[in-house]
C-alpha cells in the first residue's frame, strides 16, 4: 500500500499549479504530497489562477496545510478571463468578475468593438515588474440571451474552454466527407449485415458507441464493440486535431454541451446514427454463456446501427423480457452481469455516487431536480465498454519496442493512501460499520460490503462521497500501474473518441500497432498531463453549472423547510445536503449564535455546542430552512430548523428579529 510523505520541507521550494478559490484564497498541489499548500491572498504575488508557480513554505503544519507564499511564476496558464470593460474618456480597464484578479490595463487600441459597461473576455498580456497593474487585451465581446446563459458561458470560459471554434476549423471540417469507399472498404471488417445498435440517453445526439451481436457456428456468441473512428477523419496535426487537442474534452452543462469536435463530426459524419454506414474502430469477442472471453479481434471495422435504443427503453425491455430485440438485450444483460460479479470477486469496488439531472423550461430554468438512477441498461453498456478498453490497453502493453513498452495513454487509478483509509474506517465506525484495512487483499471486499450496507440509508451519500475522496484520482499516463478501482492490471479509454482526446490518441497508437508500425511519441506524458488538466477544468466546469442551477432553483423556495443530511463540517458552519433535491447550503455558526458557542471538532468532523451540548455530525440527520440563493456566488445559505427550545427571553428576541427581517424585505 502506497505511503506518502506527509508535508514538505520548510527550507525548499517547490513547483506547482496554483489553484485560487472564489474567497480569493490559494492552493498549490505539490506532487508526492497528500495534502496542499495553502497560499493567503496576500501572498499571491502577481500570480493567477492556473499559473504554474515556485513557492516556499512559511509554516509548516504536522495536522493541518502547510502555509507558503509564491516566490516566482515558471509559466501563466495563458487562461481568458470573463469581466466588465469601464472606459472613462480615453482609459480602459478589464474588472474581473473574480475577485481574487487585479483589473487590467487595456490600451485603448486593444479593446476591438467593445463598449463602456460590456460583458467581455479578455487575455493577459504582460506584467512588467514597474507596472502597478497586469496588460491585457480584449477578447471578445459576450453575447447572450438572458443571466442564466451568461453565467453558463462564464463557466466554461473561466475553466480555459473556447465557446466556439474558429472559422478555419469549422471550414476543414465542412471538408470532410463520410461516404464508405470502396479503397477503404478493402481495409476493414465488414459488420454491415450484423444486428447492431446503440444505446444512449434519450437526449444524446452523438452515439459514439454500437453492440453488435450473433451466434457463431462453434457455439459461442460473438459480440462487437463498435465505436466511432473518429481517427479517421482527425489526422495528427491537422487543424482539427489541434482544435481538439486544445479541449481534449466536452464539456458537459445542465442546458448544453460544449463540444470537442464540431458538430458536422460529433453528430454527423462520426455519430453511429441509425440505418447510416459508418467507420468504426472494433474489439470483437467470442464470449460463451458463462461469459468466458475465447477469442478477441480487434481493428477497424464498417458499422450500420439497426437501431437507436435509449436507456429507458432497454430497461423495459430488461425488466418484462418484451420489445424489440429483446432475446438480445436479454443475453448481451446475462453476461453483462456475469462480468460485474467477477470484476467485484477480482478487487473493483463498486462506488456508485449519486448524480442528478435538471428538468429545464425554454429559457434554461429548472423546474425539477431528478436524482439519476443507474439501471442494468446503464450497467449493461458499461461492462462492454469496460471490456474493450481493458482489451485495448491488454493488447498495446505486450508491444514492445527494443524490448521497451510504447508510450501509450493509459487510464491508471492509483491504491489509496494508508493515513486516508485510516481516517475513513474511523468515521465510517461512527455510524456502525466495519472497514478492514488491515489486510491489503480485503479492503476491496470490505468497501463493497459498506456499500452495499448503507444502500439507501441517509448517511449513503456522505459515506460514498467520503470513501470517493479516500480513493486516489483517476488520470492518464505512460506509466501502467494499472486501476485500482476497477481491479485491472491494463486499462485505457478507447470507446469514447467523440468526446475524449486520449481516445482519439489511443485509436492512434492501436493501428500502429496492428500495422506493425509504431511511431514513438516522446512528448505523450506531456499530452497525458495536459488531458487529466483539462479533464479536471472539465469536472470543475460541470460542478459549477450543476451548482448554478440548483442556486437558481432553490430561489424559488426561500423560506421553505426540508429535510437533510449535514454533508460538510467547519469551523464556520455546517453544509446541508436536502434529501429531495441534492441541494447543499451552509447553516453558518453566527445563525447558530443565539442557540449556544459552538466549537469544531477536526478528528470527529462535528460541531459541539459548549452549553447545551447539541452536537452536528457529518451524516446527521436534520431540518433546514432555505433562508437566501446567491447566484452570483452559486451559494445557498440555510437555517437550521431547530430541535432544541429555547429559553423564553432568547425566543422573544429571535421572533423580534424575524419580524423586522421581514419588514426590512417589505
Amino acid at each position: 500500500m502506497k505511503k506518502q510523505n506527509k508535508q514538505p520541507k520548510k527550507t525548499t521550494a517547490y513547483t506547482g499549479i496554483l489553484d485560487i478559490s472564489r474567497s480569493g484564497t490559494g492552493f498549490v498541489t505539490i506532487e508526492n504530497y497528500d495534502q496542499d499548500i495553502l497560499i493567503k491572498p496576500n501572498d499571491l504575488g502577481k500570480a493567477f489562477n492556473g499559473d504554474t508557480v515556485k513557492i516556499e513554505i512559511t509554516k509548516h503544519s504536522s495536522a493541518g496545510r502547510s502555509e507558503g507564499k509564491v516566490i516566482d511564476i515558471v509559466s501563466r496558464s495563458e487562461k481568458n478571463y470573463v469581466g466588465n470593460l469601464e472606459i472613462n474618456k480615453n482609459v480602459a480597464f478589464f474588472v474581473s468578475s473574480n475577485q481574487s484578479l487585479p483589473d487590467f490595463y487595456i490600451p485603448i487600441e486593444k479593446i476591438k468593438s467593445a463598449k463602456n459597461g460590456d460583458r467581455v473576455l479578455a487575455k493577459f498580456v504582460k506584467w512588467d515588474k514597474s507596472d502597478k497593474k497586469p496588460q491585457g487585451e480584449i477578447v471578445e465581446v459576450l453575447n447572450f440571451k438572458n443571466a442564466s446563459d451568461l453565467a453558463m458561458k462564464e463557466i466554461i470560459l473561466e475553466e480555459g474552454f473556447p465557446l466556439k471554434f474558429e472559422d478555419d476549423v469549422l471550414q476543414e471540417a465542412h471538408k470532410l466527407n463520410g461516404r464508405i469507399s470502396r479503397e477503404e472498404s478493402k481495409k476493414r471488417k465488414d459488420f454491415r449485415d450484423i444486428l447492431t445498435f446503440t444505446i444512449d440517453p434519450d437526449d444524446a445526439k452523438d452515439f459514439d458507441d454500437a453492440i453488435s451481436i450473433r451466434n457463431m457456428d462453434n457455439g459461442y456468441y460473438e459480440i462487437g464493440v463498435h465505436i466511432a473512428d473518429v481517427s479517421h477523419f482527425v489526422t495528427p496535426g491537422s487543424i482539427l486535431d489541434k482544435a481538439a487537442y486544445e479541449r481534449a474534452t466536452s464539456v458537459y452543462l445542465p442546458d448544453r454541451v460544449n463540444p470537442m469536435l464540431p458538430e458536422k463530426i460529433s453528430n454527423e459524419l462520426c455519430s453511429l446514427r441509425p440505418n447510416e454506414e459508418k467507420y468504426t474502430f472494433s474489439a470483437v469477442f467470442q464470449i460463451t454463456n458463462r461469459a468466458e472471453i475465447k477469442h478477441t479481434w480487434i481493428g477497424r471495422t464498417i458499422t450500420c446501427s439497426d437501431h437507436r435504443f435509449t436507456y429507458d427503453e432497454v430497461q423495459k425491455t430488461i425488466e418484462t423480457g418484451d420489445g424489440i430485440h429483446n432475446k438480445a438485450i436479454l443475453l448481451l444483460n446475462n453476461l453483462a452481469q456475469q462480468f460485474r460479479a467477477e470484476r467485484f470477486k477480482n478487487g473493483a469496488i463498486n462506488f456508485s455516487s449519486q448524480e442528478v439531472k435538471f428538468k429545464l423550461d425554454k429559457n434554461g430554468k429548472p423546474i425539477d431536480i431528478i436524482v439519476k438512477e443507474s439501471k442494468e441498461a446503464h450497467k449493461l453498456i458499461e461492462e462492454f465498454m469496460l471490456l474493450a478498453n481493458r482489451a485495448v490497453a491488454e493488447y498495446v502493453s505486450k508491444i514492445k519496442i527494443n524490448k521497451a513498452a510504447i508510450p501509450f495513454p493509459y487510464r491508471v487509478h492509483d491504491k489509496p493512501d494508508e493515513d486516508k483509509l485510516v481516517q475513513f474506517a474511523a468515521f465510517a465506525s461512527r455510524f456502525g460499520y466495519k472497514v478492514d484495512i488491515k489486510n491489503p487483499d480485503n479492503i476491496a471486499d470490505s468497501f463493497n460490503k459498506l456499500l452495499k450496507d448503507i444502500e439507501g440509508k441517509p448517511e449513503q451519500h456522505v459515506l460514498e462521497q467520503i470513501g470517493i475522496r479516500t480513493m486516489a484520482k483517476a488520470k492518464y499516463t505512460t506509466e501502467n500501474i494499472g486501476h485500482y478501482g476497477l481491479g485491472f492490471e491494463n486499462y485505457c479509454h478507447f470507446t469514447s473518441p467523440i468526446r475524449r482526446y486520449p481516445d482519439v490518441m489511443a485509436h492512434r497508437i492501436l493501428q500502429q500497432c496492428i500495422d506493425k508500425n509504431v511511431k514513438v511519441d516522446k512528448e505523450m506524458d506531456e499530452k497525458c498531463n495536459h488531458c487529466s488538466a483539462k479533464e479536471k477544468n472539465a469536472q470543475n466546469a460541470e460542478r459549477a453549472g450543476n451548482k448554478y442551477k440548483q442556486v437558481e432553483f432553490m430561489s424559488d423556495y426561500i423560506d421553505e423547510e426540508f429535510e437533510g443530511v449535514i454533508s460538510g463540517v467547519s469551523n464556520f458552519g455546517f453544509w446541508v445536503e436536502t434529501v429531495k433535491y441534492k441541494c447543499e447550503g451552509l447553516v453558518s455558526t453566527s445563525s447558530l449564535a443565539e442557540y449556544d458557542d459552538f466549537r469544531f471538532d477536526a478528528d470527529s468532523f462535528s460541531l459541539t455546542g459548549m452549553r447545551h451540548g447539541k452536537v452536528f455530525r457529518l451524516g446527521d440527520k436534520t431540518k433546514i430552512k432555505v433562508v437566501s440563493a446567491n447566484l452570483i456566488k452559486r451559494q445557498l445559505d440555510y437555517e437550521w430548523v431547530s430541535d432544541v427550545k429555547l429559553p423564553a427571553k432568547k425566543a422573544a428576541k429571535k421572533a423580534q428579529k424575524k419580524s423586522t427581517n421581514k419588514s426590512a424585505k417589505k
